[in-house]
């Protein structure tokens, strides 16, 4: 149930991304509002971020207690 949380999760931040970047794009050249077109696109980079950091594999937890 988390492992398809976590994907439904990711996909989406991966969409509002997008979203905000093109739209922020959009607001800068269409609208002419440079401050907020850059806050959009720079809050969909840390979407892209956090998508990621959280997209890059962990160490393994049975290996983990192996170790011990």
């Amino acid at each position: 149930m988390a492992c398809f949380m976590a994907g439904t999760i990711l996909s989406i931040l991966m969409l509002a991304g997008m979203a905000l970047t093109g739209g922020g794009a959009y607001a800068i050249v269409k609208k002419g509002d440079r401050k907020r077109g850059m806050l959009m696109i720079l809050a969909g980079l840390v979407m892209f971020g956090n998508v990621a950091i959280s997209a890059i594999p962990g160490p393994d937890l049975p290996v983990l207690e192996n170790a011990r």
